[in-house]
């Protein structure tokens, strides 16, 4: 008898319950939970954990303390744990961390605190963990030798986009890392549409990650003012939203790439 075929899964990155609504109405697997979006996401409140889990889908909270490069002081380190194990007491299913040394390298000793962390506070809560390595693996000086080194440390996936500006261009990398490291979930995520996602799958990627991202429209009626944001005018001001079509369109090609594997 042939062995059942997973189905690949779907991952949206949300900012607010709406978008977590969004997602596991149209279909996500789970939601990738952060903060500014716009700054490539960063740790998401208790409350808002808290919040995102009520409706229902297994939320995996990003814990990036700062926008930036990933090489981070320890300092940083501790605060990034602590939040770790909050938002685990939380109910986050899940967590999504990474950390980089000055020249590049996977900083190991760091990754396995933050690991520790979440596994600590899954056990005080009597349930199991997810643990993902975020994107700095994408500014690693080699991905592929950073992701090998994920099995010692316990983490059995990675979200990239194989080192390159989008998951599409970096297809190459992400069908070595699945190769090479058959233990771990390979998640393609960067810059990606549905319509990448039946190269990607082929190449072994067992997950894809969206943001499936438009902007909200503007809803202040006063005059608008730059306030330190990027935007430069009212309509650029605005925070994302979820896109419906965009998630359920993931979906449907997802399950037509797992209905041809079968």
């Amino acid at each position: 008898m042939t062995a059942p075929v997973s189905r690949p899964a779907l991952e949206i990155a949300v900012t607010l319950p709406a978008g977590a609504r969004t997602a596991r109405e149209h279909g996500a697997d789970r939601v990738e939970l952060c903060t500014g979006l716009e700054l490539g996401g960063l740790t998401p409140s208790a409350a808002l954990v808290t919040a995102v889990v009520a409706e229902g889908v297994p939320v995996h909270a990003l814990v990036r303390c700062r926008p930036g490069d990933f090489v981070h002081d320890a300092e940083e380190i501790a605060l990034m744990a602590a939040d770790v194990r909050t938002l685990v007491a939380c109910g986050a299913a899940g967590v999504v961390v990474g950390a980089l040394t000055p020249e590049g390298a996977l900083d190991t000793d760091a990754v396995a605190r933050l690991a520790d962390a979440a596994r600590e506070a899954a056990d005080a809560e009597g349930r199991p963990v997810e643990i993902t390595l975020h994107r700095a693996v994408d500014q690693a000086a080699d991905p592929l030798a950073a992701v090998a080194l994920l099995p010692a440390l316990g983490i059995t996936r990675v979200l990239t986009s194989g080192g390159a500006a989008t998951a599409a261009a970096g297809l190459p990398v992400i069908a070595a890392m699945a190769a090479a490291v058959p233990g771990t979930q390979v998640m393609a995520g960067g810059g990606l549409h549905p319509a990448d996602v039946p190269a990607l799958v082929a190449a072994g990627a067992a997950a894809v990650h969206l943001s499936a991202k438009t902007r909200a429209a503007h809803r202040g009626a006063g005059t608008w003012i730059p306030l330190g944001a990027a935007g430069t005018s009212a309509d650029q001001d605005t925070h994302f939203v979820t896109d419906p079509a965009v998630v359920a369109e993931a979906r449907r090609v997802l399950d037509t790439c797992g209905a041809a594997e079968a």
